[in-house]
């Protein structure tokens, strides 16, 4: 239960170190697009390459030559999935979702908040948060792709960063 053998252990050292060299040099060729978490797709693909060197560790099922092709893979798609969506709003329509209006002029949305089941307690604590206390200065919140919700304060500018968000009224 403690310990089986010194190849186990062996194994996990040298299986672990190469394969995380293995995926460093592949983050430096596919950019720093690959780890970011700018939608859900981004953060899916994240968490799978951590899956994916924790499997090849752990699993002596899995060959170091299994795991390098599995982050390849992983990394490739990434790769091109993201230079398809910059070239394509059909294709990035597609794999991405947009940011969504909870909060707009001292008032919560509604019918947004459970669309995208989301609560005014979440909205709330988002601008405790962010060190806002006073909904009267808060202009909107919006729930980004990525899951977060950002807090936009009402400084008596523009609000020109809403306009590709679902919900706001200058959009639609």
């Amino acid at each position: 239960m403690f310990f089986h053998s010194f190849y186990d252990l062996a194994r996990i050292a040298i299986v672990g170190v190469l394969a995380y060299i293995t995926l460093i040099v592949m983050l430096r060729f596919t950019g720093k697009r690959t780890l970011s978490k700018m939608n859900a797709f981004d953060l899916i693909v994240t968490v799978a390459l951590g899956s994916t060197l924790s499997a090849a560790i752990l699993n002596n099922q899995v060959s170091l030559v299994e795991c390098v092709l599995a982050l390849a893979l992983l990394c490739a798609v990434q790769y091109v999935v993201t230079f398809t969506s910059v070239r394509s709003q059909t294709f990035a329509t597609l794999v991405k979702s947009e940011p969504a209006l909870l909060f707009f002029e001292g008032r919560f949305l509604t019918d947004a908040l459970r669309r995208e089941r989301v609560t005014e307690t979440e909205t709330l604590a988002a601008m405790r948060s962010q060190g806002v206390a006073d909904l009267d200065r808060v202009k909107a919140i919006v729930l980004e792709a990525d899951g977060s919700l950002s807090v936009v304060q009402d400084k008596g500018g523009g609000l020109d960063t809403l306009r590709n968000v679902r919900g706001f009224p200058a959009s639609e």
